[in-house]
């Protein structure tokens, strides 16, 4: 095989007989639901996923987010079964690096290339668990038990803000689930829309959802009443005059986030935390719009909020370790798993896991592999709870488009360029499971 920087997937497909060698050399059986799967389509996963893998160890020689937390974000925010680090020393950092060298020559894609976080520890002798370390380290060669790392930094005393009041922006599905989240964890909860119509409508949303929660044992009638009656809803944003914390879930837009911000910089009483639930969207951009840009930050829940433990706390360039320290302290006390990382694009779940969905669409597009056929092999393969384009219908393929046009746009890489087949679904208003059609058809 010869290296073509312009190959792509095309590549992979080409040299897919050598390729499922590499893969059965490595011992790395690609299977599907009905047992092996061909070379060509084993080839492709393997493309897909390694990519995934090879960029997670890269976040970590980056120093973006550290070995835990790029672990338990694709765990808690994606339902993986394995962090892409513990994975990678299941496999054997010396069999992905193979792997890696083998794609990259096919592919030419960057995202091939062997990171330095594998190759460095590859030369080194630490392969994983079949050396007794890796990433992680390991109760003894060949053993899976994990032991404390006794390199890890102990944890400096964390100085925290009082959290009594808590105000909550939107009436959607995530903001009726935040709403949720905090009240039954006996907090108060000022909640803000845009009318009495909506006001009632997130009341109703939130009645239901104890409602379920009652007829299964999990809560009782006193239960709810308790926490419906923390719950507080109105029209004006100057009702969060007295709030410690602010929690916006609006819509997805910048312009529109900005001017919220400049709403509660107005609004807000000093020393009250500003927070955001953006999905991609710059802190550091909605922080400038306000005067205490240290007060910002990122708090980037999980949909359904009640339901996900994952919360990505994102600290702008100036965010206070205060309020760092606050955020992540109220995560836990709402039982929810905080990972902690910097402001930029994607940040740790979606920059991992859009370009994969998006590889899967290029793969459709180029006619090297069905939805019928990729969906379960992926599913199967590595236990996923959604193949890719089911994932993708629902997640929102509008949504799944506007995150990977933030991450092309952010770092300006061909290879984050969104597929025409993701467009395409997007143009037609196929925009997955709400719509009742998108890669598959709900009806």
């Amino acid at each position: 095989m010869a290296s073509n920087p312009n190959a792509g997937l095309n590549g992979v497909s080409d040299s897919s007989a050598a390729l499922a060698g590499v893969l059965g050399g490595t011992g790395i059986d690609v299977r599907g639901e009905e047992g092996s799967a061909g070379s060509g389509v084993a080839a492709l996963a393997a493309a897909l996923w390694f990519a995934y893998l090879n960029e997670a160890a890269t976040m970590l020689e980056q120093d973006y987010a550290t070995r835990d937390d790029i672990d338990a974000s694709m765990r808690f925010g994606c339902g993986y079964p394995v962090g892409p680090l513990r994975q990678l020393d299941a496999i054997g950092l010396d069999n992905a690096a193979t792997v890696l060298d083998a794609l990259y020559e096919a592919s030419g894609d960057r995202r091939h290339k062997a990171s330095a976080a594998i190759t460095d520890r590859v030369n080194a002798g630490a392969l994983g668990e079949s050396t007794g370390s890796g990433f992680y380290t390991f109760e003894a060669p060949g053993s899976a038990e994990v032991v404390a790392d006794p390199n890890a930094a102990a944890a400096d005393a964390a100085t925290t803000r009082e959290i009594k009041l808590v105000g909550v922006i939107g009436t959607g599905t995530m903001a009726t689930g935040i709403i949720e989240v905090f009240a039954k964890s006996g907090l108060d909860v000022v909640y803000v829309a845009r009318s009495d119509e909506k006001v009632a409508k997130v009341r109703a949303a939130l009645e239901k959802s104890l409602d379920r929660a009652v007829s299964k044992g999990r809560l009782s009638e006193d239960d709810k009443a308790t926490i419906l009656n923390r719950v507080c809803g109105t029209t004006a944003h100057e009702d969060l005059a007295k709030v410690d914390i602010v929690v916006e879930a609006i819509v997805e837009d910048l312009e529109t986030k900005k001017e919220l911000f400049r709403t509660l910089d107005r609004v807000c009483k000093p020393g009250a935390i500003l927070a955001t639930t953006t999905s991609s969207l710059s802190i550091d951009v909605l922080a400038a719009e306000t005067a205490r840009p240290a007060d910002v930050i990122g708090m980037h829940f999980f949909n359904p909020a009640p339901v996900m433990k994952l919360v990505e706390v994102v600290s702008g360039s100036v965010t206070a370790q205060d309020v760092t320290d606050t955020t992540v302290s109220l995560c836990k006390a709402v039982k929810k798993h905080p990972v902690l990382c910097s402001d930029r694009a994607g940040f740790i779940v979606n920059f991992l896991l859009f370009p994969y969905l998006n590889d899967a669409v290029i793969a459709l597009d180029e006619g090297l592999t069905s939805i019928d056929e990729l969906d379960p092999l992926m599913k199967s393969w590595q236990s996923l709870p959604l193949g890719p384009f089911s994932l993708l219908d629902v997640v929102g393929n509008d949504v799944s488009l506007a995150i990977e046009e933030t991450i092309l746009d952010a770092f300006s890489d061909p290879c984050y360029t969104p597929a025409a087949g993701l467009k395409a679904v997007v143009a037609d208003g196929k925009l997955g499971r709400k719509t009742g059609a998108g890669f598959l058809s709900y009806t």
